[in-house]
């Protein structure tokens, strides 16, 4: 299988768009391609598999080591095989997670280019610039020797004028492998958290169609395909994440979407039986099931739907009743606390199987990596390696720890999450083992 990655200097410069309209583009050939996404992020994987009809996989060079990388890049999602990888990356092409030991920081979409030794295609917008455009595409293509740019597309040009001059001071320095006009049919709109959610889009497909005609009319996808390099092979068996039980339920749906598919890969892989239940369809978790996940996603966002689900209440209850392991990230673990106050100051009650009670009305963001030496509870070893981000704040959190956290620089943050018997959760998002 080979690959590339899509990156940019910065966030906000359309790569997004760039590797939908790759993605649709491949996929209209009859390609069965791929997708992957640098760093820790459940929102744009979606809008990757509504392009490929697969899963994306998640490849975090903070949390992974290199031989995790490069097996889960290589297994696919769900074991299923592709003949081409396309990895979007994180935030710009440098930027990372801070180090104390390292000005440059470290787990850059550049540092999981070097990994996996994937040529980088660089999206470059080009809509404030002409010439100017060859003097960052040259700086960025020497900053670093192991992160090899095969070439840039120049996007958001304003008219053919525009393009020829900031194609021909490009050239001086890399191949111009696209040049693509501004779309504002084309635009991505944001919530708190990121884009809004690929489900929310009624016109998704149209969407990923206009940006698949856009890509291939503007770029030379031959030549990028040419570009893509061999995946290579990992020295050493990856870990896995070790199943929550050997019948497990998740929760899936507009309300608790966040969860990561290699984990339930790795939970397939090891035996374990996973099944998925809706909260805001007021399903409940199968009376067979030994574990259950709440993933996070947006439960503030459909509160009282969540406080009116009986049958799911009713399960949930059940399931804590008959000894099940209930493990709660972030949405999912303020969805097991005992209520939930949201924006204009309204509270909703939750399952109650946890003594927590979460806050949306002062809106204070939490957001980084984090290091989680387990205190008991999950069946997981060693430090844990995840992320945390929302603007919850905590109004009640009685009991014990789940977790000892640290920041990405090795600050003690201090205790993380709670447990109440076989009740457990906390903020964070478990992104891979130590």
């Amino acid at each position: 299988m080979r690959g590339l990655v899509i990156s940019a200097p910065a966030s906000g410069g359309g790569k997004t768009t760039v590797t939908l309209g790759l993605l649709g583009a491949l996929s209209r050939r009859g390609l069965p391609v791929i997708s992957g996404k640098s760093g820790p992020d459940y929102i744009d994987p979606a809008f990757h598999t509504a392009a490929t009809g697969m899963p994306c996989l998640t490849l975090d060079p903070w949390a992974a080591d290199a031989d995790q990388l490069r097996a889960r890049a290589l297994r696919g999602p769900g074991g299923r095989r592709g003949s081409h990888l396309v990895v979007e990356g994180a935030m710009g092409l440098f930027d990372g997670a801070p180090k104390e030991d390292n000005p440059l920081g470290t787990g850059s979409t550049a540092d999981l280019a070097a990994v996996l030794g994937l040529p980088v295609v660089l999206v470059l917008d080009a809509s404030h610039m002409g010439q100017g455009a060859a003097a960052i595409a040259a700086g960025i293509a020497g900053f670093r020797d192991d992160a090899r740019v095969a070439g840039v597309i120049l996007n958001r040009l304003a008219s053919p004028r525009h393009e020829a001059i900031a194609r021909a001071a490009a050239e001086t320095v890399l191949p111009v492998l696209g040049a693509l006009d501004r779309r504002d049919d084309l635009s991505l709109p944001s919530r708190h958290l990121g884009l809004v959610q690929a489900g929310e889009r009624p016109d998704l497909d149209g969407f990923i169609a206009r940006a698949a005609d856009w890509v291939a009319a503007g770029c030379d996808v031959d030549a990028i395909l040419a570009d893509a390099a061999l995946l290579p092979k990992p020295e050493v068996p990856p870990a896995h994440l070790e199943p929550l039980g050997q019948r497990i339920a998740v929760a899936r749906d507009p309300a608790f979407g966040f969860a990561y598919a290699h984990m339930i890969d790795d939970w397939r892989a090891l035996g374990a039986e996973v099944s998925f239940f809706s909260p805001l369809a007021d399903e409940g978790p199968a009376p067979e099931m030994d574990a259950v996940f709440l993933p996070g996603g947006y439960p503030e966002l459909h509160a009282g739907r969540l406080a009116a689900a009986e049958r799911f209440r009713a399960g949930m209850a059940g399931a804590a009743t008959r000894g099940a392991l209930i493990y709660g990230e972030c949405g999912g673990y303020m969805a097991l606390g005992e209520g939930l106050v949201d924006a204009v100051g309204a509270r909703h009650r939750m399952l109650g199987l946890l003594p927590l009670e979460t806050s949306f009305t002062e809106r204070r963001r939490h957001l980084g990596y984090r290091s989680l030496t387990m205190l008991g509870g999950l069946p997981w070893k060693g430090v844990l390696r995840g992320h945390e981000f929302h603007y919850a704040t905590t109004l009640k959190a009685d009991g014990q720890p789940l977790f000892l956290a640290h920041d990405a620089e090795g600050t003690d943050l201090g205790d993380a999450g709670l447990r109440a018997g076989r009740v457990m959760g906390s903020f964070a998002h478990v992104i891979e083992a130590g």
